[in-house]
């Protein structure tokens, strides 16, 4: 079924924002890919592989970085958006001003408690996360640092599942990437 026109004009608006807001920004692998591309291939694996056809949940994942990553705060994406886009961006919006280690345990710990939309929108952040981990790491990561991620997401992932049984299956096949010695 074909998004109504209205669907589509807020999703191709979250896409508009979320490239300009991500404008500057270039992945961390060795192709520094344009940052939008991450965005956009979450919204792809919702729809394709996990045949997810909620706008919402679309725009939240084109955005879902907006707020951690750019000079985005809540009430431009709820402004924008609405509510409850803003709200979903928000249950997977990261705490930058806390240690690394600490944001890490947090999603572990958040995991099993976010509504079902903000777990779809993750399990296609670690879908595609462990995807590009797997096929052009980030600039300097050891083979160590690799196999803790794919670790850490299952355990993230491990928190979120009931949710989508067609993600679920493509994370485990993503994971199955997990780089070996």
């Amino acid at each position: 079924m074909f998004p109504e026109p209205e669907s589509l004009k807020l999703i191709f608006d979250a896409l508009a924002f979320a490239a300009d807001m991500h404008r500057d920004q270039r992945r961390k692998n060795a192709e520094q890919a344009p940052y939008i591309n991450h965005p956009i291939a979450l919204a792809q694996i919702l729809v394709r592989e996990g045949r997810v056809t909620d706008p919402t949940v679309i725009c939240a994942a084109l955005l879902h970085d907006t707020i951690e990553d750019t000079v985005a705060e809540p009430m431009d994406i709820e402004q924008r958006f609405g509510p409850e886009i803003c709200a979903i961006v928000l249950e997977v919006t990261d705490d930058k001003r806390l240690p690394q280690h600490e944001r890490k345990r947090l999603q572990i710990e958040h995991s099993p408690v976010l509504s079902d939309a903000a777990k779809l929108v993750k399990l296609a952040d670690k879908i595609c996360n462990l995807r590009d981990v797997a096929e052009s790491p980030p600039v300097g990561w050891t083979l160590e640092r690799r196999q803790e991620y794919f670790d850490w997401a299952m355990a993230v992932v491990d928190g979120l599942r009931g949710v989508s049984p067609a993600l679920e299956l493509a994370f485990d096949q993503a994971y199955a990437l997990r780089p070996r010695a």
